[in-house]
């Protein structure tokens, strides 16, 4: 009996124990909720008043957001992005605070590797606004669609590798995939730049054929009239 009321002393001594650490923890959360909520409006606000979600859609990212079918605009995902990454600190220091070392291990992994997908993000809208505004100046200066369109998916893609490698997704296999890549875009291009600029060469060749006729025809003539033309004779001396 008196083992049992030892046990039981222990336990309670041991729950009261633990409230004080329930209590911080529970008022840490309800704090970085908070402050959360109020960063990611303070950013969706921000980056809506910049001009971000027009810059998502020159660099052609937005796209993406249209095709997954979501109604969230670029500024607002950042927005929520920011949220999460203010309340996993949170979510961390509550465990903490509630001696759960394995669980604040793995969230502190997390917050080690957020940095990695802002870089990658990064990258992408930089590398995007890159890829349009070179395909723009190489269709002004060739005229040619094709090689505006090549040199965006060249920057694109190199973009999207050097993404990958920011944050650490198999980056043995990154540059010779990427060169596999680059060598695919550019046999696409040079077919579709000659089934594109088959009828145009054909006018070459067609127009040198005709000008080489054009030629041969006049140079007939000219022999033509050279036979035709009577020869002069010699007048006589007189002695």
């Amino acid at each position: 009996m008196q083992s049992v009321t030892q046990s039981l002393s222990q336990g309670l001594n041991a729950f009261f124990a633990f409230i004080p650490q329930l209590i911080g923890a529970i008022i840490i959360l309800i704090i970085g909720y908070v402050v959360a909520k109020i960063l990611q409006a303070v950013v969706s606000r921000v980056l809506k008043s910049i001009g971000f979600d027009g810059w998502m859609e020159r660099s052609g990212i937005k796209q993406y957001f249209d095709r997954a079918d979501t109604r969230q605009t670029p500024a607002t995902i950042l927005g929520k992005l920011v949220f999460w990454f203010v309340f996993i600190i949170a979510i961390t220091m509550a465990t903490d605070a509630l001696g759960i070392q394995q669980v604040s291990a793995v969230f502190s992994q997390l917050i080690a590797y957020i940095p990695n997908i802002i870089a990658a993000v990064l990258i992408l809208v930089l590398a995007g606004l890159l890829a349009q505004f070179v395909a723009g100046l190489v269709r002004g200066a060739t005229g040619i669609d094709v090689l505006g369109t090549v040199a965006q998916a060249a920057i694109m893609v190199y973009a999207i590798f050097a993404a990958l490698t920011q944050l650490g997704i198999a980056v043995q296999l990154t540059a010779p995939t990427f060169l596999i890549v680059l060598g695919a875009v550019a046999l696409a291009a040079a077919i579709a730049f000659g089934w594109g600029a088959r009828n145009v060469a054909q006018d070459i060749v067609e127009s040198a054929y005709a000008r080489r006729g054009e030629a041969r025809e006049k140079i007939e003539r000219q022999d033509g009239s050279a036979e035709d033309r009577p020869t002069a004779r010699p007048t006589p001396r007189k002695e």
